[in-house]
């Protein structure tokens, strides 16, 4: 289970508290979605979870299976099977892509104490996950998000969080930028992670992608803190209603 309480952060450069007292549980198996206006903190949650630096956390605690989160290098956190998907997929330019998923596959699979992969072993396997998100075999061997669409970058993200087999995987508007064709194709990569085992927090402004990717529950983010929770009509309500209710409010 992720279990976040009183988390608080700020940006590491200014005296800005961005998340002010969140607490939120989320069980293996369960699939979350935190909505909220912008400036509300989502993104910054992400981060904080992943350990992404310029965000310093002053208060609070988040553990993953028990573990002390906060307390893990991003790498360890990494193994730990925390994976972040950006709403901005950065470009690698000079690795290619095949490069980029051996090396980060392997990477944790030594972290885990499990096998490596052999070349063979990995393009058998990369192939075939590439086939179902459409990813085709020239995509690969480019340079990594390097003159790809949002798609496309979005895809390989997918793709990425496919083969790296993540326990928790934080979404972070996987959806901005896509067209209703790649957001089939980017959701459905998404529920086939659905499992017993894996928990998903997803980070949308829109209700569109939770009409794909059915979330268990729905969470009101807004001043730094969940101010409302509930199933995913809530989503729904949203759409109508938009976020006036919450802005600016304190629990």
């Amino acid at each position: 289970m992720l279990d976040i309480k009183n988390l608080r952060v700020k940006l590491e450069d200014e005296d800005k508290i961005i998340l002010d007292g969140l607490t939120l549980k989320v069980p293996r198996g369960e699939v979350h979605a935190i909505m909220g206006p912008n400036g509300s903190g989502k993104s910054t949650l992400g981060y904080a979870l992943a350990g992404r630096g310029g965000y310093e956390v002053t208060g609070g605690s988040v553990t993953w299976n028990g573990d002390d989160l906060l307390a893990m290098e991003v790498s360890e956190r990494a193994a730990a099977g925390v994976f972040l998907a950006f709403q901005y997929p950065m470009e690698i330019p000079g690795v290619a892509t095949l490069t980029f998923l051996r090396t980060a596959m392997n990477s944790l699979k030594k972290a885990r104490g499990a096998k490596e992969l052999t070349t063979p072993e990995f393009l058998k396997v990369v192939t075939a996950k590439a086939k179902d998100l459409g990813i085709d075999k020239d995509m690969l061997k480019r340079p990594v998000n390097v003159g790809f669409s949002g798609g496309e970058k979005k895809r390989m993200e997918i793709l990425q969080m496919t083969l790296l087999e993540p326990t928790l995987c934080v979404l972070d508007e996987t959806d901005s930028g896509l067209d209703i064709d790649a957001l089939r194709v980017v959701a459905d990569g998404v529920n086939k992670l659905r499992g017993k085992d894996r928990a998903i927090l997803v980070i949308t402004h829109y209700q569109r992608l939770l009409d794909y990717i059915v979330p268990d529950k729905v969470h009101v983010l807004s001043a730094g803190k969940i101010q409302r929770t509930g199933g995913p009509e809530l989503a729904h309500e949203l759409e109508k209603s938009g976020y006036a209710e919450f802005t600016g409010k304190a629990a």
